[in-house]
């Protein structure tokens, strides 16, 4: 990881870029999670910050972090060159902070972990739909965040929602590598430890009081699948409510998108089209799921020349060969 880190630091003219080259060699403990402390701290913005700490640290690319964040490239590679200066300029400590100080960067670091592990579990673009390694250290910073702060249901509650996503990888995929949707997945081959870890974490998350946070309802939503032996155990109607609750803590189009698909299985697949009508569309123009969603409901609905269309269009939206690939065979499948 180290040698990794190292090669993304190529602009070496930019002030700080040796100091946070010479940081590497210091023993912080865990010198990836200081290295990631020193990134999102308050002298960046929160932007500024995730976007940093993914590029240089994550190994994201400036794309990949642009479509995480629904924003453009070039915002994205402004606000990565600027961050550099700022921290090269501060002479920060890269390690751990303690207190106060580390509760205040504490969310931006959750952030940045989430998305990592994210990109991990659903890749943006090439050639993988999934990158193991990538969720592999986002559940390993977890896993050494909780250990450092132990009280924190927040911590416990992002943790418990990679463990039990993560179960799922091995079942995500064909033999062919083509993605296999969580309803037809065979969930024999769901990692039974990591969904106990997961439980465990999330019992940890609310015992704190954490049951309303973000990642712990994020949780919860993963636990209801996890504690489905069949897809037709699967309670749809807990996980809309529960998508109701998060859509008002962690506003966002994407939460939207999620609550009208949980809302097309709980209720029917029109109850998602009406749901998906609501959905701010300018801030998804370019994000295939949204097509691929209204596809899916159509399907269901039986209007398949409608749903082709949809497909299709998700396709073209789509950098992931797997991805692109999967959604043209969904639209090839509306031909009677």
């Amino acid at each position: 990881m180290r040698a990794s880190i190292r090669s993304r630091l190529t602009d070496r003219d930019d002030t700080g870029i040796e100091a946070i080259e010479a940081a590497m060699d210091n023993d912080v403990g865990d010198e990836l999670l200081g290295l990631i402390f020193a990134a999102c701290h308050p002298i960046l913005s929160p932007e500024a910050r995730a976007a940093l700490t993914l590029r240089l640290i994550g190994g994201l690319t400036t794309e990949e972090i642009a479509r995480a964040y629904l924003s453009s490239e070039p915002t994205v590679a402004q606000r990565i060159v600027r961050a550099k200066k700022t921290l090269g300029r501060a002479g920060l400590s890269f390690e751990v902070p303690r207190g106060q100080e580390r509760q205040d960067r504490l969310s931006s670091v959750l952030e940045v972990i989430y998305r990592i592990f994210n990109e991990g579990y659903s890749a943006t673009a090439g050639q993988d739909l999934i990158r193991p390694a990538l969720c592999a250290e986002a559940q390993r910073l977890g896993r050494i965040l909780a250990g450092v702060a132990p009280n924190d249901s927040e911590v416990f509650g992002l943790l418990a929602l990679m463990e039990l996503q993560a179960s799922r990888l091995a079942a995500r995929l064909g033999p062919d590598g083509s993605p296999i949707p969580l309803t037809a997945q065979n969930r024999a081959r769901w990692d039974q430890l990591l969904i106990r870890r997961g439980l465990a974490a999330l019992k940890r998350a609310e015992a704190l009081g954490g049951a309303a946070g973000p990642y712990a309802l994020q949780a919860a939503l993963a636990a209801c699948h996890a504690r489905a032996h069949r897809t037709e155990e699967t309670d749809w109607r807990r996980i809309s409510a529960l998508y109701d609750i998060l859509r008002l803590v962690m506003p966002s189009p994407v939460v939207d998108l999620n609550r009208a698909v949980a809302h097309s299985w709980a209720f029917g697949p029109e109850a998602g089209l009406t749901l998906l009508d609501e959905i701010d569309q300018a801030t998804l123009r370019h994000y295939a799921p949204l097509p691929a969603a209204r596809g899916d409901f159509l399907f269901r609905a039986g209007r398949l020349p409608e749903a082709k269309v949809q497909f299709e269009h998700a396709a073209r939206l789509s950098r992931n060969g797997p991805e692109k690939a999967f959604l043209l065979g969904r639209a090839a499948a509306c031909v009677p």
